[in-house]
């Protein structure tokens, strides 16, 4: 009934979690940062970069699943400044077409390896 998803096309834990974890026909994300899968390094740049590089690896964790972004029905996503909501919102708005998955968007005050966005979300398989 539970099956993790795990992909090399998205970074590695770095704690005791999953990638994401499928039940039935949902997935459920952990929170991607805007690290690069190779190297575990944030990819260069603010929060356009990195929220580019967070949404590479949302791609990836779907694929893995056999899922895309059309899936996608809930997301969260957490800032460590909430002036960086519209640079990330720029990035946010491409990845979907057609109807948007209901959202949540929070300041954190640190976010894991001081990542400056981290996105979960939540797909259901049609």
């Amino acid at each position: 009934m539970k099956k993790v998803i795990s992909t090399k096309n998205a970074p590695a834990a770095i704690g005791p979690y999953s990638q994401a974890v499928m039940v039935g026909n949902m997935l459920f994300s952990s929170g991607q940062l805007g690290l690069d899968p190779a190297t575990g390094d944030f990819v260069p740049g603010g929060v356009t970069e990195q929220t580019e590089q967070v949404f590479r690896n949302i791609h990836a964790i779907l694929a893995e699943a056999g899922l895309t972004t059309a899936h996608i029905v809930k997301t969260t996503c957490f800032l460590a400044d909430m002036g960086d909501f519209a640079a990330m919102n720029a990035v946010y708005e491409k990845q979907f077409s057609g109807q948007f998955p209901a959202r949540s968007a929070v300041a954190v005050k640190t976010l894991p390896k001081n990542g400056l966005v981290e996105i979960e979300f939540v797909a259901v398989q049609d």
